[in-house]
């Protein structure tokens, strides 16, 4: 039975790394839930500390609560405005659907889209937008570095 839990964190924990960059999964929640699980599971419970769970979830919520504020903080200091910061969104999420690629490009696209709907001219439409992007971007790089180390807590747990 421990090996169904073990793969079933294991499983957690891969869906959280494709969530890390897929805008419709909570990745770095979900790879720490299945970290969360092996304390959980007889065999593995004696190989991570309470203290490594309680860090890596602050770490989770920190990283969670920057991915939110990133994109809206990097369209605001360009001069973005709502339209700017749902437009990135919306970048996103269709984006999502043209590869890793359209997920790159997707928040830009979509900032670029809302700050010229919203009335903006061009070259401060692309500033805007390209702090929408960064913002984004730099999400992503902090969620894929928490999913790393994440990932090596899991490894050294299961592998121990």
């Amino acid at each position: 039975m421990d090996t169904f839990w073990i793969v079933l964190a294991g499983l957690l924990l891969l869906v959280g790394a494709i969530g890390s960059v897929a805008p419709v999964l909570p990745g770095v929640p979900l790879c720490w839930v299945g970290l969360l699980l092996l304390k959980f599971i007889p065999a593995t419970r004696d190989d991570i500390s309470w203290k490594a769970i309680v860090w890596l979830g602050v770490l989770t919520a920190v990283i969670t609560i920057l991915d939110n504020v990133l994109p809206v903080w990097g369209t605001k200091k360009l001069g973005g405005n709502k339209k700017v910061i749902w437009g990135a969104s919306i970048g996103l999420l269709v984006g999502f659907f043209f590869g890793p690629w359209g997920i790159i490009l997707g928040p830009f696209v979509g900032a670029l889209a809302g700050g010229l709907l919203s009335g903006t001219p061009v070259i401060p439409a692309t500033k805007q937008a390209t702090g929408a992007f960064f913002g984004f971007l730099f999400g992503i790089v902090l969620k894929l570095i928490a999913v790393g180390v994440i990932a090596f807590f899991f490894v050294r747990t299961v592998i121990v």
